[in-house]
């Protein structure tokens, strides 16, 4: 299975193609950011970010998208932004006929790292060591994209185990 996964924002959209083989090996295939410059409007932004992400649907052709909710922190007007770049991703994705996933960070760090709540630098290096990558883009977007893509997966490995023991 081929994973999109996608870090939403108005200025920065992160993303991340992961793809599982033998059942438990995950590869990174590609990662990046599409960027809108910070001097156009809303609206122009988010156009050129859903045809960026269209793009790299195009190239990288994953079965599923993942993309992280907004983190609201008490800043109703940075939430309300990102939740703006959200639906342009899952409207990519849905355009692409992608089923999507969403995941709060919370449950992104959970699944990848088993804490919560950890840091970014922790996140990142999880990342690395599951991807069995040496290094990654210094763009934090791509990462996050990364992990996004991973806990998805991480996800559905639960679901099935969780699935097995009510049947047994």
């Amino acid at each position: 299975m081929r994973v999109l996964g996608i870090d939403p924002g108005t200025l920065n959209m992160g993303f991340g193609i992961v793809e599982e083989q033998d059942g438990n090996r995950i590869t990174m295939v590609g990662c990046g950011v599409i960027s809108a410059p910070q001097k156009l409007p809303v609206e122009q932004r988010l156009c050129l970010l859903y045809e960026g992400l269209l793009k790299v649907i195009a190239e990288f052709r994953p079965s599923e998208a993942a993309v992280e909710e907004p983190f609201v922190a008490g800043n109703a007007r940075s939430a309300l932004a990102i939740g703006r770049a959200q639906a342009v991703a899952i409207l990519a994705a849905a355009q692409a006929k992608l089923p999507v996933s969403r995941y709060m960070p919370t449950q992104v760090k959970q699944l990848v790292t088993s804490y919560g709540r950890s840091g970014k630098d922790q996140v990142r290096q999880v990342v690395k060591l599951q991807l069995g990558v040496s290094d990654l883009p210094e763009a934090s977007d791509a990462a996050d994209a990364l992990a996004v893509a991973i806990c998805h997966l991480n996800q559905g490995h639960l679901n099935r185990v969780l699935k097995r023991g009510y049947q047994e």
